[in-house]
């Protein structure tokens, strides 16, 4: 893929993948992603995050 382990964000993507986040991080008032390089780190929104990848809000687990 060209992208660093560890260092990989939603943010500022080479190509526009599909991103989503579980449901249950809407009920957080912010939490941190990856900022694009190792040991860097963005704090924001859940909501922000969505809007700014065009995103989704998911229930991505599978539960027995």
């Amino acid at each position: 893929t060209g992208y660093v382990r560890g260092g990989c964000t939603p943010i500022g993507m080479k190509k526009q993948f599909m991103t989503v986040v579980h449901d249950s991080a809407e009920a957080l008032d912010e939490f941190y992603i990856s900022g694009g390089r190792i040991g860097v780190q963005i704090k924001l929104s859940p909501r922000a995050l969505v809007g700014a990848i065009r995103g989704r809000f998911c229930d991505i687990l599978l539960q027995d």
